[in-house]
């Protein structure tokens, strides 16, 4: 009894938004936590290598965009943290509806209608992670110059190469906030770790990104084959019924007719 109870139980987990869910929650931590570091280690890199401080005021500044998208960091954190969880639960609720066809279980519009609601809020969310990885590869393409910039003036003697803040729109056209080559602070930060390992963790939040883009579209498979299921499951449901009832309506003109034949034969 015990080794058919497991197999119940396993047979009913929906395996695919399980693996969907898991790689949702996987690429939002990698985008999260790599990201708000990141994002850190690019403030310690502007206010030590590039001299730049923070605007007195209500001034929006770089370090003020930067508070902000850690602000959002936290915001998708949870509120993807719950998605999650309600597809999961979306999940089991049709692994259920379909596996309990024939029991007590019935099949409401509500709950298709809800299966619907998923599918169009995934493929929103979908779209937005498409969105998010996009502009995450923007500090990856800025740091991947400046990184290049780096090699090169160890490999190249003489070059004077310069990277300026103001190509990237971080800083203003009046101000002039670059670094070349020949000065002391940039050497300095190309010796340091602090550029390497922001580099790279802005690549593994923008590997994050693509891989809760990559759960958005398996769970728009998932969803809309369940959704496929649920409703095939709905009609085979209103023919049993129909059946049934046709059945029970044969069986009772039969047992008419056979009360009258009784009653004529008496």
């Amino acid at each position: 009894g015990c080794f058919e109870c497991c197999i119940k139980c396993l047979g009913g987990i929906p395996y695919a938004s399980l693996i969907a869910t898991i790689l949702l929650y996987a690429g939002v931590a990698l985008f999260c936590g790599c990201g708000h570091e990141a994002l850190s280690g690019t403030v310690n890199i502007l206010q030590t290598y590039f001299e730049m401080t923070r605007s007195a005021g209500d001034v929006i500044d770089a370090f003020t965009m930067i508070d902000i998208f850690k602000y959002v960091i936290y915001g998708v954190a949870a509120a993807f943290f719950v998605y999650g969880i309600l597809l999961m639960v979306e999940g089991f609720f049709t692994t259920g509806a379909i596996k309990d066809l024939y029991g007590d279980f019935k099949i409401t519009t509500c709950g298709r209608c809800v299966s619907a609601w998923f599918i169009m809020l995934t493929y929103i969310f979908m779209l937005a992670w498409l969105g998010v990885t996009a502009f995450t590869s923007l500090p990856v393409y800025m740091y991947f110059n400046l990184w290049t910039i780096c090699r090169n003036a160890t490999v190249v003697d003489g070059a004077n190469l310069c990277l300026d803040l103001r190509q990237y729109g971080i800083v203003t056209v009046g101000e002039e906030k670059k670094v070349c080559t020949s000065s002391e602070s940039f050497i300095k930060m190309c010796d340091s770790n602090e550029l390497n390992m922001t580099f790279h963790l802005f690549i593994v939040a923008l590997a994050g990104a693509g891989a809760a883009v990559i759960a958005m579209v398996h769970y728009l498979m998932v969803l809309s084959a369940n959704w496929a299921y649920v409703k095939d499951a709905c009609r085979m449901q209103k023919y049993e019924d129909i059946k049934s009832k046709e059945e029970q309506e044969l069986h009772d003109i039969h047992s008419t007719r056979s009360k009258e034949r009784l009653n004529a034969y008496t």
